[in-house]
């Protein structure tokens, strides 16, 4: 007489030795690996940390208590209306002149940069790989070395000092169009294409209609790029303005700084801790703006570095 064993006992070993083998492979980790990201993130989140801490202190508190640790007396509340009230308030006004450069700039070059990809990927012309080599080639040439000869340009077309001088230049972004034109190439189906044209739209129409959408996660990411950059951007707009009333934060704050170091007419004692303040304030937009978009740029990144 032939005893048949249960398939659930047969199989009951077998999910064992999953299970242990799961459990090794989990516990198994690298000491050194360990280590060097801890490093890595001590290294970005101290500073954070720092001015995080130091916007709650007295200019007298940021000198004489430790600098990653509060201090007896937190002020933060006092340091923000103190902040806004400085100057008339001039600082909510670099706040939205801020918000004006690198909000139109980002979408702009945002744009800009999809356009451009889109047609190195799927248009071919007399000179396109010479052209997109000069724009690879323009990704290594610093911005700062591009400053003074854009500063003699807008002086002639009498843009200096007015928000074109700051948006006009940061709506050039090469290696944004490099992005685009590499996510281009497979985020967007040629049949795609030839079905829309054989439906009888043009060539605009495909774009806003269709390409932007399938370029969506790439354009969120230039977009991303191209604020922190404009947002942070400090030496073009110190040489291209001179009005503060037109003072991104950057040159505002820098200002303010440099009043607190010299004495100047309306320095106070306390206009150090109204930089270390106003810093913190400054990077809470992009928090936001990062938090907002990051499901965009996380949803498809990789889509279009697979091949159907």
């Amino acid at each position: 007489m032939t005893t048949t064993l249960p398939t659930a006992d047969l199989a009951a070993p077998a999910r064992r030795t999953a299970a242990t083998a799961g459990r090794r492979r989990r516990k198994r980790h690298s000491t050194p690996l360990t280590i060097a990201m801890l490093a890595v993130l001590a290294y970005f989140l101290l500073p954070l940390l720092w001015l995080l801490v130091a916007s709650t202190k007295s200019t007298q508190d940021l000198f004489n208590t430790f600098g990653l640790w509060f201090s007896h007396a937190p002020q933060l509340a006092a340091n923000i209306r103190a902040t806004f009230a400085q100057d008339d308030g001039v600082f909510v006004r670099w706040l939205l002149n801020t918000v004006m450069y690198a909000g139109v700039s980002s979408v702009g070059a945002a744009l800009l940069a999809a356009a451009g990809g889109y047609g190195f990927a799927k248009f071919r012309f007399r000179g396109d790989r010479a052209a997109f080599n000069l724009v690879v080639g323009a990704v290594m040439v610093p911005a700062t070395a591009l400053a003074i000869p854009t500063y003699l340009l807008f002086a002639k077309a009498g843009l200096v000092n007015t928000p074109w001088a700051v948006i006009l230049p940061s709506l050039v972004n090469p290696f944004g169009l490099y992005l685009m034109r590499v996510y281009a190439e497979d985020a967007v189906p040629d049949s795609i294409l030839e079905a829309a044209r054989i439906d009888g739209a043009g060539e605009t129409r495909i774009f806003f209609r269709i390409v932007l959408r399938l370029l969506g996660p790439g354009l969120v990411t230039v977009l991303l790029f191209t604020l922190v950059a404009t947002w942070n951007n400090y030496f073009l707009p110190l040489i291209m303005l001179n009005n503060p009333n037109l003072y991104p934060v950057t040159v505002g704050l820098s200002s303010w700084a440099a009043q607190a170091q010299n004495g100047g007419a309306g320095s106070s004692s306390d206009m150090l801790a109204l930089v270390v303040t106003g810093s913190l304030l400054s990077i809470v937009p992009l928090v936001v703006a990062f938090l907002m978009l990051q499901r965009y740029w996380q949803s498809g990144l990789a889509s279009g570095g697979v091949k159907q």
